[in-house]
């Protein structure tokens, strides 16, 4: 836990997740819930979750490059989602992006605007992202249980 803090503090302030603390993150993940009696999900949901986490924030950003002409999401994001998809499976990935989002949505405004950037300017989705996993680890049952019956 005290890695994705760091990250997130690494990112806000750079925005930059560094590859020398993602990658370990997601070949810890897989190996501690592989080797472990302690593992936070099965064996099989680790590696979907590490490449599904990375598959879905690539997409997303090419998506957007190929209608914006560059990038829109930065790849140590995808990395970072796929550490945390090695570490709680791919199961919690659907969880983990909805929590992101919505705390990604008004904490970036917050940033942007603070930080007196136009809403076009780049900002720091690690923080969301580490938020999201921590909430997830924590309370795995917050939103199915919690939060989408409400939405429904």
């Amino acid at each position: 836990m005290l890695a994705l803090i760091y990250l997130a503090y690494i990112d806000w302030r750079t925005l930059r997740l560094p590859n020398a603390i993602t990658l370990p993150l997601i070949f810890l993940g897989i190996t501690f819930n592989w080797v472990s009696d302690l593992r936070f999900t099965a064996p099989s949901s680790v590696l979907v979750g590490a490449l599904l986490g990375y598959a879905l924030m690539w997409s997303l950003n090419a998506g957007y490059r190929l209608l914006k002409n560059r990038n829109g999401i930065g790849m140590g994001d995808a990395k970072l989602l796929g550490a945390l998809g090695a570490w709680l499976g791919w199961s919690s990935l659907p969880s983990i992006l909805l929590i992101a989002s919505a705390t990604g949505i008004a904490g970036g405004i917050f940033w942007l605007k603070w930080r007196g950037h136009q809403l076009q300017q780049a900002f720091p989705f690690g923080p969301f992202l580490v938020i999201a996993g921590i909430i997830e680890l924590l309370w795995p049952q917050l939103v199915p249980t919690l939060i989408l019956p409400k939405l429904v």
